[in-house]
């Protein structure tokens, strides 16, 4: 997948993503704020949530429209999104100052007339959220812009995930990437299931990362750990300002220490393999070998009280001592001698 010009895949740093939904906290000034910090501390690009709360939801206030728990317990869901919105007349600003900064920009839609104005903004990715996943509408508008496309599974069962696969596939998109995501705000930590990142890549043949809701920063690097080519974080200037999503957001600090962290969590993996590493060369001749470790005249045979395995590692190899037990001293041989076959007698 290509992105803007960056290549994103197993063989190249994961490609991170600052999501910054909600937490312009309803300033225009502040999501500029935003997006220059998330390019100061070294993220890939920033992410936008392109709707309104009509295009999203209904305004009506019967329980079927509350939420029931968690983090937004007891708001409407029209309220909610009036609060997040990202306004639509922000976004040629935003896209714009992004540009300038030399970070990519991109949003989730969620409806035609989000792509639309995406579009008219020469929107260079577009991301599905979790809750959309199941949209397949959406996906297939969405995918005839011929775009990278990027998948949050979230809820969405195995079956669903297929369907939205397939469903961009046929519809023109060529460059697909799945994220595993546990749609809770904040997420635990222990039912993150990140085995699910390389199980999506090898189930589904598309690209794999994470769109990660828990506090901190230890799951989303463990994630890399497993295959994950991407990193979705939420992303907020501080939490202490509250937010729609600063609960479970990150302040720039933990965005500096992902993006860091993260890449040398992909550079350590490498590749699979039992030889010598070049920076192990030089400590190889410290391990043990077979050393004299009292004189031993010419003649006199080898017993253990004359060698032992001990470091450095210039002697024979330690598993030839039963060999050498029993034979003769070839010559006079000083304690603290590196033991060679030519200093024994056959």
């Amino acid at each position: 997948m290509i992105i803007n010009g960056r290549k994103i895949g197993p063989n190249f740093p994961p490609y991170i993503i600052a999501e910054m939904s909600g937490n312009h906290n309803g300033s225009l000034e502040r999501a500029l704020a935003t997006i220059a910090k998330a390019k100061e501390m070294g993220a890939d690009a920033i992410k936008l949530q392109s709707y309104s709360p009509d295009t999203i939801t209904l305004q009506c206030e019967s329980e079927e429209f509350m939420i029931g728990d968690g983090l937004w317990k007891g708001q409407y869901l029209y309220d909610l999104y009036k609060w997040a919105q990202t306004p639509f007349s922000w976004h040629k600003e935003l896209f714009e100052c992004a540009a300038k900064l030399d970070i990519t920009c991109f949003s989730s839609p969620f409806d035609n007339t989000a792509v639309d104005l995406l579009e008219d903004l020469n929107c260079p990715a577009y991301k599905i959220a979790s809750f959309e996943a199941i949209d397949l509408p959406l996906i297939k508008y969405v995918a005839q812009t011929g775009k990278p496309m990027i998948i949050s599974t979230g809820i969405a069962n195995e079956e669903e995930i297929l369907e939205a696969v397939e469903t961009a596939k046929n519809n023109g998109a060529k460059e697909i990437a799945l994220l595993h995501c546990i749609s809770s705000y904040p997420a635990p930590a222990e039912q993150s299931n990140l085995l699910t990142i390389p199980d999506i890549a090898n189930r589904f043949k598309v690209l794999s990362g994470l769109s990660d809701h828990t506090h901190g920063t230890t799951v989303a690097i463990a994630g890399v750990a497993l295959g994950a080519c991407i990193i979705e974080k939420h992303f907020t200037l501080s939490r202490a300002d509250k937010g729609p999503d600063s609960e479970f957001s990150l302040e720039p600090e933990e965005l500096k220490h992902l993006c860091s962290e993260s890449k040398t969590a992909w550079r350590a993996l490498g590749r699979a393999g039992y030889e010598k590493k070049p920076v192990e060369l030089e400590n190889a001749k410290y391990r043990r070998s077979i050393y004299v470790v009292t004189d031993i005249k010419a003649g006199e045979i080898f017993a253990p009280i004359h060698v032992r395995s001990i470091r450095p590692g210039f002697g024979l190899k330690p598993k030839y001592y039963d060999q050498i037990i029993g034979k003769k001293a070839k010559a006079d041989i000083k304690r603290g001698t590196a033991l060679s076959w030519e200093l024994i007698d056959d």
